[in-house]
């Protein structure tokens, strides 16, 4: 599987070069617990993911584990290697299912820019894209035709953005393929030496061609994936200690937020102070609930025509 290049498909003020759609009034959206994003690329590479991850499930039970000599050799890494599997794989449901930070479509009216209490002088800008004031820090996104908050990037293999509410699980998602691809190249390495000290018809369930081939295949795979999650899962946890996300450090953009501390950031990213919750993917991020920046609601009004809003000065 060929290493992706997280697509950076960002729209974010250049209004001069677009030709957006007509905005139309805001309608109420009905807001859904389950995010999925329709992205046909992005539907196939998730299914690839699962898919890999199952075929090297079938190769370490049944061509290694299971005919193995030792229970105890095949117990022990047989549950750890299903542990790292299910938890990967539960990552990946999370990253792929959790709303990124989604900005609500069609909030750019007048009355929601009244409703913020914006100081004279403040600017807000519109996306063209999606109708909707932009908070800062935020991109828009043309597959999941939304601005999210906090966006790192768009990945294919998780169907999904990275952005604020579900950088947690994509990172554990990284972390878990990483080890348990080095846990597979481990005992396909073992398995080698077993078999060329013994038999090759009694290493193996399968013919010792067949054998031979899964063991080429599940190698190919998992260095793969140990290159690129590794990669990936070192370059997001960079991003989140140095609060600059991938597409701010692709624009360079000069920072214009007060940075938080490399700790402080770990802690948001991951849900509230180090404990056994970081490594977990069923726990949501209790602490990002923050009551002076509340999610934005859909406001009945006309969406106004300006890309870039500036509050009046008042008078003297």
């Amino acid at each position: 599987m060929r290493s992706p290049v997280p697509r950076f498909r960002d729209v974010e003020r250049q209004a001069s070069g677009l030709q957006p759609t007509q905005c139309l009034p805001p309608c109420h959206e009905r807001q859904n617990n389950m995010w999925f994003i329709r992205d046909a690329c992005g539907i196939i590479c998730a299914i690839i993911t699962w898919l890999l991850v199952v075929f090297a499930e079938v190769v370490v039970l049944f061509v290694m584990l299971i005919p193995s000599k030792s229970l105890t050799y095949s117990l022990v890494n047989g549950t750890l290697f299903n542990s790292l599997a299910f938890l990967a794989l539960a990552s990946h449901f999370r990253a792929m299912c959790t709303d990124p930070g989604a900005v609500p479509k069609g909030n750019a009216t007048k009355e929601y820019i009244e409703s913020l209490q914006l100081k004279p002088g403040q600017v807000v800008y519109k996306c063209p894209k999606c109708c909707s004031i932009k908070p800062d820090r935020a991109h828009h996104c043309s597959v999941c035709k939304r601005c999210i908050r906090k966006m790192d990037h768009h990945c294919p293999w998780v169907n999904n953005c990275v952005g604020e509410n579900n950088q947690k699980y994509f990172v554990l998602f990284t972390m878990y393929i990483f080890l348990i691809s080095l846990h597979s190249l481990v005992m396909v390495v073992f398995h080698f030496l077993y078999c060329f000290e013994d038999d090759w018809t009694k290493c193996s369930t399968f013919s010792p061609p067949a054998t031979v081939i899964l063991l080429i295949l599940l190698c190919f795979e998992g260095l793969l994936f140990l290159i690129f999650t590794s990669v990936m899962f070192g370059t997001q946890v960079h991003s989140i200690c140095t609060d600059e996300t991938g597409i701010e450090k692709l624009k360079r953009e000069d920072p214009t937020w007060e940075k938080t501390p490399s700790w402080e950031a770990m802690k948001s990213a991951f849900g509230g102070p180090l404990s056994m919750a970081w490594l977990s993917p069923f726990t949501d991020l209790s602490c990002q609930k923050d009551t002076s920046d509340p999610v934005p609601t859909f406001t009945q009004g006309e969406i106004i025509e300006e890309d870039v809003i500036e509050i009046p000065l008042e008078p003297h």
